[in-house]
């Protein structure tokens, strides 16, 4: 009987695994078990608990569409039912401790959005375990509409879909969405909400060892992460195109161990002929079921302009990094390089695997020179709608910025880091949200100090309310965030501490103590205080993204006003924008000017030069003194200056300088 060939081509080798390859993917195997890539079967039986519960909560919110639909039709109303799937991470199989569950609400042709934004909360809060439900958030605006979630403490991100074509779901429970005729009658965002899942389903049917493409994925997830490559919204591969780059190897490796896989992942892909789409099975084109264009480079101008295309299998098909930028590929280029030479090391005994899952140092010696995007807001309402629409829009900022002539790498970092404000006044509160000040940070108080008392009510837009002893809330009632705050109950969800007479904290020495009933104790009026009306703090929320600069060799400035003025003219005049309310600002920073909670336990932080050798160096002949660079004024934003980047490229690793030439 013939094998099966996976994939557009036939296969590179079919070589059984030998027994060193055999130890080295037992290696490997151990390895991503200690850095913690896998979770405790109970935790994967409470995310299957949780599924079987979405899918009765489904059922009813089905159910009751039905009945405000046609409230006359018994049979309609009683076999109502949806149907819940997952894809992403869980789907695939390569999910961990703390992953979230990509989620989707299948549903028949009656059942709208709108209804599920108006009804499925209710029927959530309402049918799960009580205290279950946390930060529930719909966000009917999002291009696929979503509802964020967390259910016994798994967050869940839950898209929607209507079936065009069927008034009633099957009841089988194999029942798949692989059949193209589901999409008839979808928009485009119907048609991506459907997407999800048919790609994962369609990814694992066209791998030749699923076991084998779950473990070297997630080796490949891992790697990526800690390098900071791990991120489609700012121009990065996705957890989707990383694992379709994967099955492409394995189908070229179809006997092939893990561990082998991922050596040959490095291998392959440092010196894939980009812009050559990575294909898992042929394109299918001409199939009219949907309005919805396949990437077609030879039609599509935009297609034909994608640096780095992984192309998704199922119908209809569309380039999974299209976000993928000049800067993000010179880096990603460069990490792969470094991958190839130390996957080799260890397939000859020379190197742990621990050495490939070694931390990025975009922090520590990546740059010299950043720039920092802040988004704020007054409320924390706010700020989860505005931080989350800039940060979409990072990767149109690199682009402008790439193309200056005197920028060799632009390089943003994954992911943001969301910080909280508490001002005494507006001068500090400009302070903040102008020049990114950190002067008036605060956290929240540690263990102990405080407990936490929530309430879930069954609305749209469920607001928490917290009570402490502090008296710690946000304008808009939202609870300001505890880290390890208070005590916890069996589901996890934070209870308010009762203090008994023997737990009761001493009152601090500048504090009177309070009379008791029975005692004969003389009031005066002036020592009442009085009750001063409004906060007694401005609270500020901020979310800051990196940038790190790399200047090319012969550079003697760099004025990036336009670049910045125009990307911040694009994200205010966004409907979205409330200038009472939110704000935006970028700010040059340099290395040894960065905040300390963006280096963890362990990390060196860059130190300024010690003041010594700077005058030695302005004493050599012909050496000049820079000026310092520019800061960015409210109002009048000139944007960053940067001084001559010849001292930027001493203090440039071997590895950024390779990237950008890259």
């Amino acid at each position: 009987m013939e094998e099966r060939v996976y994939g557009i081509t036939p296969p590179i080798s079919t070589a059984l695994p030998t027994e060193e390859e055999k130890r080295l993917n037992n290696a490997l195997h151990q390895e991503l078990r200690a850095q913690g890539t896998f979770e405790s079967p109970a935790e994967t039986e409470k995310r299957k608990e949780v599924l079987r519960q979405l899918e009765k909560i489904t059922n009813v919110f089905v159910q009751r569409a039905a009945q405000e639909k046609e409230p006359k039709n018994s049979i309609l109303i009683r076999d109502a039912i949806g149907r819940v799937f997952t894809y992403g991470s869980y789907r695939l199989g390569v999910y961990g401790p703390g992953s979230d569950m990509d989620t989707l609400v299948v549903a028949p042709k009656y059942v709208t959005v709108e209804q599920y934004f108006k009804i499925f909360p209710h029927v959530l809060v309402e049918m799960a375990p009580p205290a279950a439900i946390t930060d529930l958030t719909p966000v009917p605006e999002a291009f696929v509409p979503i509802i964020k979630f967390e259910f016994s403490g798994i967050s869940i991100d839950l898209i929607f879909c209507s079936i065009q074509t069927l008034k009633q779901l099957p009841a089988e429970k194999n029942w798949s969405l692989a059949d193209n005729n589901l999409l008839r009658g979808l928009s485009e965002n119907e048609v991506r909400s459907l997407n999800g899942t048919r790609v994962t389903d369609e990814i694992l049917t066209l791998v030749p060892e699923p076991a084998t493409f779950r473990l070297a994925l997630r080796a490949i997830k891992l790697w990526a992460q800690r390098k900071a490559i791990y991120a489609n919204i700012m121009g990065y591969p996705g957890g989707v195109a990383w694992a379709m780059l994967v099955a492409r190897v394995c189908q070229l490796y179809p006997k092939a161990t893990s561990a082998v896989v991922v050596n040959k992942f490095f291998n392959i892909m440092l010196k894939w002929p980009w812009p050559l789409p990575v294909l898992l099975k042929e394109i299918e084109y001409g199939c009219p079921v949907t309005r919805v264009a396949v990437w077609n480079p030879k039609l599509s101008h935009s297609d034909r302009n994608h640096r780095m295309p992984i192309i998704t299998p199922s119908y209809p098909s569309m380039c999974a990094t299209h976000n993928v930028g000049r800067s993000s590929m010179a880096v990603i280029q460069q990490e792969l390089r470094e991958g190839v030479q130390v996957t080799d090391e260890i397939m000859i005994g020379r190197r742990p695997w621990k050495d490939l899952f070694t931390k990025h140092t975009f922090f520590t010696s990546g740059f010299r020179y950043y720039l920092t995007v802040i988004a704020s807001s007054r409320t924390k309402k706010a700020q989860n709608a505005w931080s989350g629409f800039v940060e979409s829009r990072v990767r149109v900022l690199v682009n402008k910025i790439e193309m200056h002539p005197s920028i060799a790498l632009a390089r943003p970092f994954n992911k943001g880091y969301d910080r909280m404000h508490r001002c005494k006044s507006n001068a500090e509160v400009d302070e903040v949200v102008s020049a990114g000040s950190l002067a008036y940070l605060y956290k929240p108080p540690a263990d102990g100090e405080a407990g936490v008392k929530t309430e879930i009510k069954s609305e749209i837009k469920s607001e928490i309310k917290s009570e402490t002893k502090h008296d710690i809330k946000s304008e808009d009632g939202v609870p300001v965030k505890q880290e390890n705050g208070g005590l916890k109950a069996e589901d996890g969800i934070p209870i308010k501490q009762e203090l008994s007479d023997q737990t009761l904290p001493p009152a601090p020495p500048n504090i009177k103590p309070e009379p008791t009933d029975d005692a004969d104790v003389d009031v005066r009026l002036e020592e009442i205080p009085e009750k001063k009306d409004g906060p007694e703090y401005l609270e500020i929320y901020t979310t800051n993204h990196y940038i790190g600069l790399q200047l090319v060799e012969k550079a003697k400035s760099l004025d990036l006003s336009r670049e910045v003025n125009d990307w911040k003219s694009m994200c205010m005049s966004n409907d979205l924008f409330d200038a009472g309310l939110m704000f935006l600002s970028i700010q040059h920073v340099k290395n040894t000017a960065l905040p300390d909670d963006v280096f963890e336990p362990g990390e060196t932080k860059p130190r300024p030069a010690k003041k010594g050798l700077k005058r030695l160096a302005s004493e050599e002949p012909g050496s000049k003194q820079q000026p310092p660079a520019k800061r960015q004024v409210q109002g009048k934003p000139p944007g960053p200056q940067l001084p001559r980047p010849q001292q930027q490229q001493q203090q440039q690793p071997a590895s950024t300088t390779a990237a950008a030439a890259g």
